[in-house]
């Protein structure tokens, strides 16, 4: 049962790396597209409590587009709202991910984040340990090449 619940894991760990690799490859094409690379200077040299709430504004974008996923599979409306789960799950990397990135020194200012942000990434880099070690990562990432 372990090995099994690693191997879905690792496959997951995997999607999440491609997708992350590709979202902040698309992130950064599409600041040069909107010709936002000035915003996002000011948005890096920003006080803490301004990125914050840039931080926010993704969430407050997202979280509404996950009650309307949720609401559509309520409703049965299975393959609309896993559809529309995957579009918030998208957006919410692609837009949270970049202000994180942008503001990161400001945000881990606030004891919570701080305390929040070392404490996943720690669960996390164990998580990664153990699932790096499974056969699925390996073929996995020998695919990814």
């Amino acid at each position: 049962m372990k090995k099994t619940l690693l191997s879905l894991l690792a496959i997951f760990l995997i999607i999440e790396e491609w997708l992350w690799d590709l979202l902040t490859a698309f992130g950064r094409s599409l600041s040069r597209w909107l010709n936002l690379q000035q915003f996002e200077q000011c948005l890096s040299q920003t006080t803490a409590t301004m990125a914050l709430v840039a931080f926010s504004i993704p969430i407050l974008i997202v979280t509404p587009i996950n009650l309307a996923a949720f609401g559509l599979l309520a409703k049965g409306l299975i393959l609309q709202g896993i559809l529309m789960e995957v579009l918030a799950k998208l957006l919410g990397t692609l837009l949270v991910a970049r202000v994180f990135a942008l503001t990161k020194p400001q945000l881990l200012t606030f004891t919570f984040l701080r305390i929040t942000y070392t404490t996943v990434t720690r669960w996390l880099q164990w998580a990664h340990a153990k699932v790096t070690e499974t056969a699925v990562y390996r073929w996995a990432k020998q695919l990814k090449g």
